[in-house]
């Protein structure tokens, strides 16, 4: 599934917001939506929506993933300085692509992450930065291997992979799964996949799904293992009745 031969062939793509991005040759892919653009896309379906519900926790602990050109995490620091938010937020994101992470202090990153130019470098040559405020480590390799063994539990999860037809087993029944096992018990997920099967698996787990909308953005999904207010709720029940085909992704269909 991985082919680790193309993993260094990169191509920078320009995103209509005016941030960039990259093209994965290896998963034949973007990381990010250039329509939606790199950062427009990190802001709006998965930091203001998360930590509109849980900014006012004391502590955060954030799952990144993946980590990839760093945008989640860096605009979870830029919008938390921004709104002069005083959680301690502490972000862990797996990354298997280590050379990316090494690369990153000479990637060309939007305006708005000037006064986080110390961090990315920080990061880029540790995989760890830590200050009064914000901890955050990059767990390198599978994410399949190193998410089951992560003590901490989770608020938010940032599910940010490539898509479920280039990454599959990062979107499967058994992945939502382990993500369950260590979520807090009010934990909720941002994903920009809306596919039925992609909502069943984290349904399957009992997570509540809503449909998230932003000005100049395709609409997404929030999953929160407790009810939320001011979100469109989706009946899965219903769902499942109307489409009794559907199902959700299983490791044994990738493996």
């Amino acid at each position: 599934m991985y082919n680790p031969s193309l993993r260094r062939e990169k191509e920078l793509l320009s995103c209509e917001d005016g941030s960039y991005t990259l093209y994965s040759k290896e998963f034949d892919e973007a990381y990010h939506s250039t329509k939606d653009g790199a950062l427009y896309e990190s802001l709006h379906k998965h930091v203001m929506p998360a930590l509109f519900y849980k900014s006012k926790y004391k502590t955060i602990t954030i799952l990144d993933i993946c980590f990839g050109l760093g945008y989640n995490t860096l605009a979870t620091l830029y919008y938390s300085k921004k709104q002069q938010l005083t959680s301690k937020i502490h972000i862990i994101a797996p990354e298997f692509d280590e050379d990316l992470v090494h690369s990153l202090k000479s990637f060309q990153f939007p305006s708005e992450f000037d006064d986080l130019k110390e961090i990315i470098e920080v990061l880029s040559e540790k995989l760890y930065y830590e200050d009064e405020q914000f901890k955050i480590e990059i767990l390198v390799g599978d994410a399949r291997e190193s998410i089951p063994h992560i003590q901490e539990k989770i608020d938010i999860i940032y599910q940010d992979a490539f898509s479920p037809t280039h990454n599959p087993l990062l979107w499967t029944y058994e992945w939502f799964q382990d993500l369950y096992k260590i979520s807090k018990k009010d934990a909720l997920l941002t994903t920009y996949s809306t596919a039925a099967s992609i909502r069943l698996g984290l349904y399957e787990q009992g997570f509540l799904i809503y449909i998230h909308r932003a000005e100049k953005m395709r609409f997404s999904t929030i999953a929160s293992l407790t009810p939320l207010d001011e979100l469109e709720f989706v009946d899965m029940e219903l769902k499942k009745l109307r489409n009794p085909t559907a199902r959700s992704m299983k490791d044994k269909d990738y493996i």
